[in-house]
């Protein structure tokens, strides 16, 4: 069986997920597998396709290997995976499952935006792989790995795959009003100032709205512009899609310690100072491939220059977003767990589904409420969640990621639960009254009494 391996990591054979491709070529040498390097080598398939769409075409499956940057897959595998689908290849009906490796840090929404992707593609999906990055240096992680190529070769005989969805019409977006800067316009119950010299800052900072716009997309430019016409503050616009990347992030920690870039295009001081220096941001893009795109994606994963560090935390963020949103689950997890993660308050989701105007008028209020009252909100499961696996391990790469490091220890974020020993030695005590029935009957309501006082003196006070 002829296997195609894409292996989406920018380090080419260097790459940790590769490793467990490896292991599987020897466990399993009945199959032939060729390795196409493409997130190493994308801009070599950029300026030619064919050699790589005729591998794809000889494939009886294609194995995506790659590692989980930023939510999903590296900004070079979205590159590829847009150029697979710009190309015209027929690869409907060919099987495809992938691997990947990470910290587990939403390894599932990347999971799905390869799925979708494929589906697209008419192609029969296969549940991947999610390794952790040291799982192949175990025997249950190498088990793990034959167990899982085995369940893809049965998958294969017996043709069983993941339902294609059902092909949907593409909704039909409503057309924005842009309002006369010189006008007022009514927005909701209140009247908002809609002329440029009312508009003020917030303690000195404006308003970034951060777009990969292109000059032909008229309906995201409206979005934009509705949104600086409402919105009473100060704002500007950040096109990415301008700016002189290097590339991709490279993944190689070479900013783990500094904080500076490997790259000398200067993105690192640029972000810090024109983007991260403002008072809110506001990203606006169209959906491409079920998410926000690949320059969008290299955006985001160029911004490890952070590290895992949270330097937004506080900020408040929204969205400008073109296409049809609510058909689009994963995405729409990856923008609330992005705000959640990052500590952000998320003022607003607007889209151009249905009355985009009011969409984008509740989104510059909401903004405004947060900024003025510096209004934040609780992080969810979502950033709970993904916060302790960063938590676990940087405490672990503490000597190497020394700027995380020191971030997550001046921020209080190593909030081990090892450590709280009193707490321990308390529900020890709980423990031990509640497995005696009758110190239990005893107690009758007072445990419950007990667990609601210091509430009680909370409300009082």
């Amino acid at each position: 069986m002829n296997i195609l391996v894409i292996n989406g990591s920018p380090k080419g054979s260097y790459s940790i997920t590769l490793q467990t491709v490896l292991y599987l070529e020897k466990q399993f040498p009945q199959h032939e597998f060729t390795i196409l390097h493409a997130g190493q080598r994308i801009r070599a398939y950029v300026r030619d396709f064919s050699a790589a769409a005729k591998e794809l075409e000889a494939a009886d499956l294609i194995l995506f290997s790659y590692p989980v940057y930023t939510f999903i897959a590296p900004s070079q595998l979205h590159h590829f995976i847009s150029l697979m689908k710009e190309s015209g290849i027929d690869l409907s009906g060919k099987f495809v499952t992938q691997i990947t490796t990470s910290k587990h840090f939403y390894d599932v929404t990347a999971h799905r935006y390869i799925q979708d992707n494929c589906q697209d593609l008419g192609m029969k999906f296969i549940r991947g792989l999610s390794a952790d990055m040291d799982d192949l240096l175990t025997e249950q992680g190498r088990r793990d790995a034959r167990k899982f190529f085995s369940y893809a070769l049965w998958c294969m005989k017996n043709n069983s795959h993941e339902p294609l969805p059902k092909s949907i019409e593409p909704a039909a977006h409503i057309p924005v009003h842009v309002p006369d800067c010189n006008a007022r316009e009514v927005s909701g119950d209140r009247k908002t100032a809609a002329s440029q010299h009312a508009k003020h800052s917030i303690r000195g900072k404006d308003v970034v709205i951060v777009t990969d716009c292109r000059p032909e997309d008229a309906q995201l430019q409206s979005m934009i512009a509705r949104l600086q016409a409402v919105l009473p503050l100060t704002s500007r616009v950040v096109n990415i899609r301008e700016y002189p990347f290097s590339g991709g992030c490279l993944g190689c920690f070479n900013c783990a310690i500094s904080g500076k870039c490997i790259y000398k295009d200067n993105f690192d001081e640029f972000l810090r100072r024109d983007i991260q220096g403002g008072a809110a941001i506001i990203y606006a893009f169209s959906i491409e491939d079920h998410s926000m795109g690949w320059v969008f994606k290299q955006y985001d994963d160029r911004q490890f220059c952070n590290g895992h560090r949270t330097v937004t935390m506080g900020m408040p963020m929204g969205y400008l977003i073109s296409g049809d949103y609510s058909r689009e689950f994963n995405l729409q997890m990856i923008v609330e767990g992005r705000a959640e993660v990052g500590g952000n308050f998320l003022a607003g989701v607007a889209t151009d589904e249905t009355d985009p105007d009011r969409a984008i008028n509740r989104l510059a209020k909401t903004l405004v409420y947060a900024l003025r009252r510096r209004y934040s909100q609780p992080q969810n499961f979502y950033g709970v969640g993904g916060m302790k696996i960063f938590r676990d391990l940087i405490y672990l790469m503490q000597g190497m990621m020394k700027a995380d490091h020191a971030f997550y220890k001046s921020h209080g974020q190593y909030d081990f639960p090892q450590k709280k020993k009193g707490t321990v030695l308390k529900m020890y005590l709980v423990g031990a009254l509640l497995s005696s029935p009758q110190i239990k009957s005893k107690m009758g309501n007072k445990m419950n009494e007990g667990m609601i006082a210091p509430y009680k003196k909370a409300i009082e006070k």
